[in-house]
């Protein structure tokens, strides 16, 4: 162990993680920008009268409107300023924490690269990001670091190389192997692009792109890691990741993974490519005593997050308890339908309730197909007729939804009262199987 710390404690050139943390930044900033500019702030956080909390973070809820421009315009500003590397530490933590925030509001815009931005914006704040390459290295030479502990660029790599191996790992599935979906059914729906789309229609070719996208995936980070296979490897993650943005329209995930891969490069690149002279050595001094020991928990807890599905009984991509940041990546083409029907037990009185009478378009068809979310919206019909003064009504769900191209098959047990279900992370036995 003494042998391992020493190494981990290693010095190594500080340069690639400045250059991680400027590209990251400026990634985010135009990611920021795009998110305005598309109106997304007003259709997701303003339109909306519900949301979607997680279990356990119901308190956090949308800010009025203005408020919530200027929390945009905070975050806008905080990663710009990660990017120039001015007031490094601060700048990553109000960006990590106000963009956290943005996404616990409501689960409907939950993706696996959203949960990926704050990782890396916490693991930003936390290591000596802006040793070099930094506004607060040139203006505060006794901030510059030349070389940073190995341990932080590993770290770093780690946290990168789960995302791949989790993703590969999760397409050893029937579905994938099998069935070569969802991406045949994806692949078919671009097939009126010119020169390629003509070979989406073919079986064959959605079994290649399923079984070159698990190469990569279980591969990829192993490859990355070593020299001689590195630039190959990295002309793999540019043809891939490109690929899929250009395919998908996936927005800036792709390029984000493409900037922050290069983690994995010598740490001298960015050095030897801009031909910049290291500033004079000193010496990091992390706040904790033990920083190796409190980053192996950290990568301990990502490791073993993605396999929580298992204290659950059924298929994961069916019941989607465990679903969630485990880097389950383009696994799923799942579709749904469904309407609450509401009794009252006191008179027998019946109604029919539809998701769009409170929820937006975007919000009722991304809960229609997922229980968590469902059990959310039945809770939301209860508290609407409590406040018609109506408190003890039954609700109940009929809910089908179609997995991967299947046919839609009953998703939610008919006869179970889900207005006193209410989310957690106990097991759904509700869930129809």
């Amino acid at each position: 162990m003494g042998a391992l710390r020493e190494r981990l404690r290693a010095p190594v050139d500080s340069a690639s993680l400045g250059a991680l943390r400027a590209l990251f930044g400026a990634m985010m900033f135009i990611g920021v920008v795009r998110f305005a500019a598309r109106g997304w702030i007003r259709s997701l956080y303003v339109v909306p009268t519900h949301f979607f909390p997680y279990v356990g973070f119901s308190w956090v809820r949308p800010l009025p409107a203005p408020a919530m421009y200027l929390l945009f315009a905070v975050m806008g500003a905080s990663a710009l300023g990660l990017a120039l590397g001015w007031r490094t530490r601060a700048s990553a933590l109000t960006f990590a924490l106000s963009f956290t925030y943005v996404e616990l509001i409501d689960k409907t815009v939950y993706l696996n690269h959203y949960y990926l931005v704050s990782l890396l914006a916490f693991l930003l704040a936390a290591l000596p990001s802006g040793a070099t390459l930094s506004l607060d290295a040139r203006r505060d030479p006794s901030l510059a670091r030349a070389t940073v502990p190995t341990w932080t660029i590993w770290m770093l790599r780690a946290q990168l190389g789960m995302v791949y191996l989790f993703a590969g790992v999760a397409k050893l599935n029937p579905d994938w192997l099998l069935r070569a979906e969802p991406l045949r059914t994806w692949l078919l729906a671009r097939s009126d692009l010119p020169v390629l789309g003509p070979l989406f229609r073919h079986r064959a070719t959605a079994y290649g792109f399923s079984y070159a996208g698990l190469v990569f995936d279980l591969f990829v980070a192993l490859a990355l890691c070593h020299r001689r296979s590195r630039p190959w490897a990295y002309a793999a993650v540019v043809l891939f990741h490109g690929l899929t943005g250009w395919l998908f329209r996936i927005g800036i995930f792709p390029w984000v993974m493409i900037v922050c891969t290069t983690v994995f490069f010598d740490p001298s690149w960015p050095r030897r490519w801009l031909r910049f002279r290291a500033p004079a050595t000193h010496v990091w001094s992390p706040s904790s005593r033990r920083p190796e020991l409190v980053a192996a928990l950290y990568l301990l807890v990502q490791a073993l997050l993605p396999f929580r599905y298992l204290l659950y009984p059924g298929d994961v991509l069916w019941t989607e308890q465990g679903f969630r940041l485990s880097w389950r990546v383009m696994l799923t083409e799942k579709s749904g339908d469904v309407e609450f029907r509401v009794r009252d037990p006191r008179t027998n009185q019946r109604w029919t309730v539809h998701p769009l009478e409170f929820l937006t378009p975007l919000q009722a068809r991304m809960m229609a197909p997922v229980p968590d979310m469902i059990v959310q919206a039945a809770g939301m019909v209860r508290d609407d007729f409590a406040r018609r003064g109506l408190p003890d009504v039954v609700v109940t769900a009929e809910a089908f939804a179609s997995l991967n191209g299947r046919p839609a098959r009953r998703l939610i047990d008919p006869t179970v009262d889900l207005g006193r279900e209410g989310d957690s992370f106990a097991p759904k036995r509700w869930i129809a199987r």
